[in-house]
């Protein structure tokens, strides 16, 4: 069954369902992203940038940031700290969004989808 799998883009095994339902978790945050990029072209638009020029301004860096995701020489950590300049703008999104509360919420998310996905039946 694995060579199927790998044969249409990669295959990582799992130990048991415990493993799989956490992977299913994190599977369950791809629309969140779309929804994350979404909002980026709305507010885009909010500031008088034309909807589709936003749209398209806002693909061209994050399907970037997909290739670089490809590079498993590099932790996820080190690829953020990589796209910042110390004191730049990433760097304040990231630390006035995303901070200990953002973070929280997410786990918080997290848990309760693992802890559905656990129950029996």
């Amino acid at each position: 069954m694995n060579a199927l799998f790998e044969r249409l883009g990669g295959v990582l095994p799992v130990a048991d369902e415990v493993a799989f339902n956490v992977f299913s978790a994190l599977t369950g945050t791809l629309t969140a992203h779309y929804s994350y990029l979404a909002t980026l072209t709305s507010w885009a638009a909010d500031q008088g940038m034309a909807p589709g020029d936003a749209d398209r301004y806002v693909r061209g860096p994050f399907q970037g940031v997909g290739r670089a995701l490809s590079d498993e020489t590099r932790s996820l950590h080190q690829l953020a700290a990589d796209h910042e300049t110390p004191g730049g703008n990433n760097e304040r999104v990231r630390t006035t969004w995303f901070g200990t509360d953002n973070s929280d919420a997410l786990d918080k998310a997290l848990d309760g989808l693992l802890t559905h996905l656990n129950r029996p039946g």
